[in-house]
């Protein structure tokens, strides 16, 4: 546990205050941006976004979209058919059931069709400040090669990190893990004669 705090220690250092690189105005913005951004970079979502949202940026409008009018809109992100699917059919239940307001609740939010366990976790604690850790591919990499926390699913990778993360720092830790895993910790050679945590990390070439 003493090498895990000093760990997150100096990710914190490195990385406080880092935010999401997504670009959203409203609850249901970053909820539609996260759907996309699963394995794509965010750079490509924000591009994508920045078109979408000038007339389709709530639920109401969105549902003025057939399903291929919105994948024409998404293609680039890849997984469109999937992605659409998703962003209409969570659409429909935010207006049916919430009166066309993103739930706050966790539970609520995990509940939408289409809105997977990470989606959201992210809008919980990104929207509404909520207490989450959102395991996204570079949280499972980089808690996997730290030590952090180990397992092959996301859900037990989430699991080992709400057990060694403070739980007022969950989402903070969150972003730390991401940036370092796009800043450092790559997939394909990782930069660990640059890493902060070279010292601590059984992974280190």
């Amino acid at each position: 546990m003493e090498r895990q705090a000093h760990i997150l220690h100096l990710l914190e250092e490195t990385y406080r205050g880092a935010r999401p690189a997504l670009r959203f105005t409203s609850p249901y913005e970053l909820l539609v941006a996260v759907i996309l951004s699963a394995q794509c970079t965010d750079e490509r979502v924000n591009k994508v976004t920045e078109v979408l949202f000038r007339d389709y940026n709530t639920p109401e409008r969105m549902l003025t979209l057939s399903q291929e009018a919105l994948e024409k809109y998404i293609y680039s992100c890849g997984f469109y058919r999937n992605k659409a699917a998703h962003i209409l059919s969570a659409s429909r239940e935010i207006l049916e059931k919430f009166g066309g307001e993103v739930p706050s609740d966790l539970e609520a939010l995990r509940s939408l069709a289409g809105v997977g366990r990470k989606t959201a976790n992210v809008v919980f604690s990104v929207a509404f400040g909520g207490d989450a850790i959102a395991v996204d591919t570079h949280v499972f990499r980089v808690s996997n090669r730290l030590g952090l926390a180990e397992g092959k699913t996301p859900e037990k990778v989430e699991e080992g990190l709400m057990q060694v993360i403070p739980k007022d720092k969950w989402s903070a830790a969150h972003h730390w893990l991401i940036w370092h895993g796009r800043k450092v910790c790559h997939s394909q050679n990782p930069e660990c004669g640059k890493c902060c945590l070279s010292e601590l990390c059984p992974s280190k070439k």
